[in-house]
C-alpha cells in the first residue's frame, strides 16, 4: 500500500512537472499572465517596505538557502552513517545530489529569463526555472520527513511537518516576494522536489527481495 502511494505521489509530480515544463517552454498565454500577476502584485511592496524586505533576504539567502539546505542533508546522511544505517545514508546524500543535477539540466534545457525590474530589490544569476531554492528545501524537508520513525510522538511528528511546510513554502514565498523567480519556477521546484523524494522513498520501500520470497540460505524448492 505504501508503495503503491509513493509511486502514484512520484509519477504524479513528474508528470504535473513535464506538463508545466512545456507549457513554460511553449510560453502558454494564461500561465504566462499568471506569473506576470503575480510578480507586479508583490514588487511594489518589496521596493516600498525595505525592513520586511531584509528580513525577507535574509531567509531566502541565509536559512533557506539551498548551500544551508545542503548541508543538513550532509549532517542527516553522516548521522545515519554512524549509525549503521548505510543504505539510507547514501539515499539521502544520493537524492540531494541528484536534485541538483536535476535542477541544473532543467535550467541549461529551458534557459528562462528572470523578472526584469528598474528597481530590483534583489539579484540572481543563471536561468530561472526552475526554482533551485523551491526544489532544495523540497527535497531536503521531504527526506528528513521520511528519516521521522513512525512511532514518534504526535507533538514531535506535528512539530517536525509545520516546521517543513513553513520552509518549503516559505522560501517558495521569498523568491517571488524578491523579484528573481516566477510563480511557476517555484512551483516547478515544489513539484519535481516531491517527485525526488518519492523516488527515494520508494527504493528504500521496495528491495531487491520481497517480503514473500524465500530466503537465500533457504531450501530451493
Amino acid at each position: 500500500m505504501r508503495s503503491t502511494w509513493l509511486t502514484r505521489t512520484g509519477l504524479g509530480c513528474a508528470s504535473a512537472a513535464a506538463v508545466l515544463t512545456a507549457l513554460v517552454m511553449g510560453r502558454w498565454g494564461p500561465l504566462a499572465r499568471c506569473d506576470d500577476w503575480v510578480a507586479r502584485g508583490l514588487h511594489p511592496y518589496a521596493v516600498g517596505h525595505r525592513g520586511v524586505t531584509h528580513v525577507v533576504r535574509v531567509l531566502s539567502d541565509w536559512l533557506w538557502d539551498p548551500w544551508t539546505m545542503r548541508a543538513l542533508a550532509a549532517l542527516a546522511g553522516l548521522w545515519l552513517w554512524r549509525r549503521g544505517d548505510r543504505s539510507r545514508a547514501v539515499r539521502v546524500v544520493g537524492v540531494t545530489v541528484l536534485s541538483v543535477v536535476v535542477q541544473q539540466g532543467m535550467k541549461a534545457l529551458t534557459g528562462r529569463a528572470r523578472p526584469q525590474w528598474p528597481d530590483p530589490v534583489a539579484t540572481a544569476h543563471f536561468s530561472a526555472y526552475p526554482s533551485g531554492h523551491a526544489m532544495t528545501a523540497a527535497v531536503v524537508c521531504g527526506v528528513l520527513l521520511w528519516l521521522l520513525p513512525r512511532d514518534a510522538p504526535r507533538a514531535v511528528a506535528a512539530a517536525a511537518w509545520t516546521v517543513a511546510a513553513v520552509s518549503v513554502l516559505g522560501v517558495g514565498f521569498t523568491r517571488l516576494y524578491l523579484g528573481v523567480h516566477w510563480f511557476s519556477d517555484v512551483l516547478a521546484g515544489w513539484l519535481l522536489g516531491a517527485a525526488l523524494v518519492s523516488l527515494a522513498a520508494f527504493r528504500h520501500a521496495c528491495p531487491g527481495r520481497s517480503p514473500a520470497s524465500p530466503r537465500a540460505d533457504g531450501p530451493v524448492r
